[in-house]
């Protein structure tokens, strides 16, 4: 300080200025609440910029841009993300606490693995339908309300559960007192969890305030493969379907024009999908993919070539919230990313048409949005009962 005070007046009130500004940056960031609306053009820096500019067609109101940090939870951030941009384009003020719902995940696999005695592990994967039965069973959290520990390191802290609980296996310690050191530890990591939400004068429990959010059976699940009949709902097999959750089959022409029609409409979509192509970069926003013109005839059969291949893996999950377009005119889907802010869109990317429609594996949305999809397969069916009863 004795330095700084012989410094003159003016590079003090600059210094002064710049570490207020920094503090004000630093404090946005961890402390996500507004929600954005960017402009309508956006232009990358560096490689980005000089191969491509964006012109958004549609894009929706977001919260701002979350850190899953380096856990695998992007199932919860993702469908998170959707249910928050469903209400905010109703007009309502909304942010939910992914770390509330992920504290409730890893309780409920911690006691199983306690009462299994240690014999199956407990893992962070999920899908996004995974995330909707988690808010049926312990309601939401505001982010404003969980959220101190925002930046804990869920790997070490899967494994410190881990550890716990096969202590007090060996130790036959009784499932009411590990639960209250699993408390303590998750207290610990993640801090002190109200049992409460106030909101405009009234106390809600968490229950209340996931049902204000979120009703059961207010989204659709949604996918296309070959192997499994079209309009009809299967078990998608993949390893992160942790909750055997049932998928209705289309299409992929019809997969795609729901997606479409849902943003138009004003709608997010909940996309999970592969990111291993090369064509994926989130330091350069994009993910694109150029099919070759005998993969378009037959890209239903290449993509499901793909699949059944482990080529198209359920790697990861974003929230789509908008359309857009290359100066080529080639159409882009925007899609908010869990990874921070640090590239050239703030934490968005750019996924290609051809991406989507080859690695796709899944999509939820709002089930009004899929209702005509519904609705289409269902008379199909009752037609061909009528065409070809039963003899």
């Amino acid at each position: 300080m004795s330095r700084i005070r012989k410094w003159k007046t003016g590079v003090l009130m600059l210094v002064a200025a710049l570490v207020l500004t920094s503090c004000f940056q630093q404090s946005k960031e961890k402390l996500p609440t507004d929600s954005t609306e960017p402009d309508k053009e956006q232009k990358a820096t560096g490689k980005a910029a000089t191969e491509v500019q964006m012109t958004d067609e549609v894009r929706l109101l977001t919260t701002p841009v979350k850190n899953q940090g380096r856990s695998s939870l992007c199932w919860i951030y993702a469908m998170l993300a959707t249910i928050e941009t469903e209400h905010l384009q109703q007009g309502d003020s909304v942010n939910l606490s992914p770390i509330y719902l992920t504290r409730q995940w890893l309780s409920e696999q911690a006691e199983r693995l306690y009462l299994e005695r240690g014999k199956r592990g407990i893992s962070q994967r999920g899908m996004a339908p995974m995330t909707l039965h988690l808010i049926s069973r312990y309601g939401l959290h505001p982010y404003d309300y969980y959220h101190a520990h925002q930046h804990a390191n869920m790997n070490v802290l899967w494994k410190r559960v881990e550890q716990l609980t096969k202590s007090a296996v060996a130790r036959r310690q009784g499932l009411e007192r590990y639960k209250d050191d699993l408390t303590a530890l998750l207290d610990e990591s993640l801090g002190f969890m109200p049992r409460y939400v106030h909101m405009l004068g009234a106390e809600y429990t968490s229950e209340e305030f996931g049902r204000s959010m979120c009703m059961d059976d207010e989204y659709e699940a949604l996918t296309s493969f070959t192997h499994h009949p079209f309009g009809e709902r299967f078990r998608l097999e993949v390893a992160d379907n942790q909750m055997n959750d049932k998928f209705l089959n289309v299409p992929l022409d019809t997969l795609m024009a729901v997606i479409e029609r849902s943003l138009r409409e004003g709608h997010p979509v909940c996309w999970e999908g592969d990111i291993s192509e090369d064509g994926f970069s989130f330091k350069e926003g994009f993910g694109r993919l150029k099919l070759s013109p005998s993969e378009k005839e037959n890209v239903s059969e290449e993509r499901q070539r793909q699949f059944e291949r482990f080529e198209t893996t359920d790697d990861h999950c974003m929230e789509l919230v908008g359309i857009a377009h290359d100066q080529k005119g080639e159409r882009y889907f925007i899609a908010k990313n869990s990874w921070g802010k640090r590239n050239p869109y703030g934490g968005f990317m750019y996924l290609s048409e051809d991406y989507v429609r080859m690695k796709t594996i899944c999509v939820v949305l709002p089930k009004e949005c899929a209702g005509s999809v519904e609705e289409k397969f269902s008379e199909k069916t009752d037609k061909n009962d009528e065409e070809n009863p039963d003899t």
